[in-house]
């Protein structure tokens, strides 16, 4: 066995003779334990809350999404479709029209996204997930709307008498006559509420969703424009393989675009908050890793005698180096490791029992990452080392020829 490390575990399980270094090593390794356990549990946490904030676009969002190039529509040609009918990989797609339109119901308005949608679209989303109440409706006049809209307005299912009126300026495109002076300066439609979906605040407040022939009138365009088509694709398909061959069939006209891209702004600020979050636990973690230091200091001092005989029976002061530098990082090792088992323990009873609630019926949500562990495990290791370093290098003739 390697001098060293044989030397460096006998200290580790011997007790000193001075009660003072027994305790302080003992707050020592306790202080990892705890940091390490309290890094795993913050990482897990953050990535539950990553998991569950994700969700909710994950219900809107497609696979893939073409988009346009340029402009707010694209037009989609019977061409066009029978290339992406082709595509393997692509389970189906669906197209929809987006525009912004002001909503009216008697003495109430709101502004928000009108969604034309195809009879896919609830095959590409899980949109049917969120129905709240009611259903998608049976006429072309049908909406579906965001819980926070229909609270706003206080529109009623189903009523077919007083529907409420969605305006949308008309495209700019008319003459200056008299007439068309006199006309309206704006399309209407109107619109039976005949579900309400509910999702989180955001999305609740932005969209409505009724029949894409029916938005494309509304809006003034033909049946080929379209804003966006929305891709399903297949488990096993290849996400970058699949946007490829969509590129090539719609050509320049439209860019495809994952869901990730398509929440950009969300990823990078939940990715930027669990750097933050894990730089700070890794700076309280540098701070307690002091404690390690100051024991090895201690250890040292503490065992000034068997080194002194140590170095007489030939050891050099590299190698009493390296035993009090492997005893600092079996024991930071150790404790990490003690730490990590605890997190995995109480992330586990948090997924199983959802003990902590953040309203009656909703766990705080956590989740297990092997990337984690390994992360802390790494962190911990990597300190482990150089507070190991910084104690064991006063080891010194001088120091030895004191005792």
């Amino acid at each position: 066995m390697n001098f060293p490390l044989y030397i460096a575990k006998r200290y580790l399980r011997s007790k000193s003779s001075q009660n003072a270094v027994n305790i302080i090593n003992f707050i020592t390794f306790l202080v990892i334990i705890i940091g390490a356990a309290a890094l795993f549990i913050v990482l897990s946490a953050f990535s539950g809350l990553k998991i569950f904030s994700l969700q909710f676009t994950n219900t809107f969002d497609p696979d893939l999404k073409a988009v346009p190039t340029t402009g707010k529509v694209f037009s989609l040609l019977e061409t066009d479709e029978e290339k992406l009918s082709t595509i393997g990989g692509v389970l189906h797609y669906s197209k929809e029209l987006e525009e912004r339109v002001y909503l009216s119901f008697r003495e109430k308005g709101d502004l928000a996204f009108i969604k034309g949608v195809d009879e896919n679209y609830r095959k590409v989303t899980d949109i049917d997930s969120t129905l709240y109440f009611g259903n998608w409706g049976i006429t072309d006049h049908n909406t579906v709307m965001g819980i926070g809209i229909y609270n706003l307005l206080g529109v009623p299912i189903n009523n077919y008498q007083t529907p409420m009126m969605a305006l949308a300026p008309k495209p700019g495109k008319s003459s200056l006559t008299q007439a068309a002076l006199g006309s309206k300066p704006y399309n209407e439609l109107p619109l039976v509420v005949s579900g309400v979906y509910a999702v989180e605040e955001g999305l609740d407040k932005k969209y409505i969703f009724t029949d894409l022939k029916l938005v494309q009138a509304f809006l003034e365009k033909d049946s080929a424009q379209v804003s966006g088509i929305n891709f399903k694709l297949d488990e096993n398909a290849s996400l970058e393989n699949v946007r490829g061959a969509i590129k090539n069939a719609l050509g320049d006209k439209a860019i495809v675009l994952s869901r990730r891209e398509l929440n950009s702004t969300l990823y990078r600020m939940l990715n930027t908050e669990n750097l933050a979050t894990y730089l700070i636990f890794t700076l309280v973690l540098i701070i307690a890793l002091f404690n390690v230091v100051g024991a090895i200091i201690m250890m040292i001092l503490d065992k000034r005698q068997n080194s002194k005989t140590l170095f007489s029976l030939g050891a050099t002061i590299k190698e009493l180096r390296q035993i009090y530098f492997i005893q600092g990082l079996l024991v930071t090792t150790l404790g990490g490791l003690v730490g990590v088992l605890i997190g995995i323990l109480l992330v586990a009873s948090q997924l199983v029992f959802g003990w902590l609630k953040i309203t009656p019926s909703l766990a705080y949500p956590v989740a297990f990452d092997m990337m984690n562990v390994l992360l802390v495990l790494a962190t911990i290791t990597l300190l482990g080392i150089v507070s190991s370093k910084i104690a064991s290098s006063r080891i010194s003739k001088r120091l030895i020829a004191a005792s």
